[in-house]
């Protein structure tokens, strides 16, 4: 070992915040990135919780957007699935007996509440009540 003291990247927090900077991290981002990071930014201002601080049998609020939409049948019912993405983690919104729904489309954004419940170690939120956010604020 060498006395000579090693240079480390400053961690993200570290950095200073000034407006340069963050145009810096902007552009240095890549689209996935600062979609994510726009999502997360959303749910927060909505009042709502972040998917990634759910857990299991708790009753909360989300909001993302839809990545997919799929029917996928369970014990021969209809199940219409989807997957809503926040920014921080994945969740899978199941609507038991439904083989569509007007409005629920891939990159729709939403808002949905009722219970969570954990399968596969994926949270899960079965019959949610949801709203679908106006088109014009996406």
């Amino acid at each position: 070992m060498s006395a000579v003291p090693r240079f480390e990247k400053p961690h993200k927090a570290d950095r200073p915040s000034g407006r340069f900077r963050r145009m810096l991290d902007r552009l240095s981002s890549s689209q996935e990135d600062l979609e994510r990071e726009e999502l997360a930014e959303d749910s927060q201002a909505s009042g709502c919780t972040r998917i990634s601080e759910c857990t299991d049998r708790q009753i909360v609020k989300v909001t993302g957007t839809l990545r997919t939409v799929t029917l996928r049948p369970r014990a021969g019912v209809p199940a219409l699935e989807a997957e809503l993405f926040d920014g921080t983690a994945p969740l899978d919104v199941v609507w038991l007996g439904r083989r569509s729904i007007v409005g629920i489309e891939p990159g729709r954004k939403l808002i949905a509440s009722g219970r969570i419940a954990m399968s596969h170690g994926r949270r899960v939120l079965f019959n949610p009540k949801y709203e679908l956010r106006p088109l014009g604020k996406e």
